[in-house]
């Protein structure tokens, strides 16, 4: 075994020690708009698919019987919607580890390892990391003389 170990993330899969793109502290800050942008048009999607569920959940029963949905469009449209927006986000490299709370994180190369700086929807700025096995509740403030 080679001691490096791999994490699944959504259909992609994530090597921890070595990521497919490394992050600057400027590069991450720097992706703050468009990251805002594709996260809110996924929580937009998100509560799309939560308004018409019960609607979608009838037609599917009765799908057997030629039944459909009026929103079917909608919730089609909301699915595809988040699955272009996410999938946005993957190519830019950046880890989409919560949608709900918009919570990204950056492969960052710091004193020889990899690391994630650590942000979410509606931070200014990326201003925490934590180590890549560990999460948001471990979180540290990033010091001037870390990045």
């Amino acid at each position: 075994m080679s001691g490096r170990s791999t994490v699944r993330i959504g259909m992609a899969e994530q090597d921890d020690e070595y990521p497919d793109r490394l992050f600057s502290l400027s590069e991450a800050n720097h992706l703050i708009p468009s990251l805002e942008e594709h996260l809110s048009a996924v929580k937009k999607g998100k509560s799309v698919l939560v308004h018409t569920k019960d609607e979608i959940k009838k037609a599917s029963q009765n799908a057997q019987f030629g039944g459909g949905s009026f929103v079917a469009p909608h919730y089609i449209s909301a699915l595809e919607q988040i699955n272009d927006n996410l999938q946005k986000i993957q190519e830019l490299g950046v880890l989409v580890k919560d949608v709900e709370m918009g919570l990204c994180d950056f492969p960052y190369l710091h004193e020889g390892r990899v690391v994630y700086l650590c942000w979410k929807l509606g931070e200014s700025k990326v201003g925490w990391w934590h180590e890549v096995h560990s999460g948001y509740a471990s979180r540290q403030p990033i010091s001037g003389d870390q990045c």
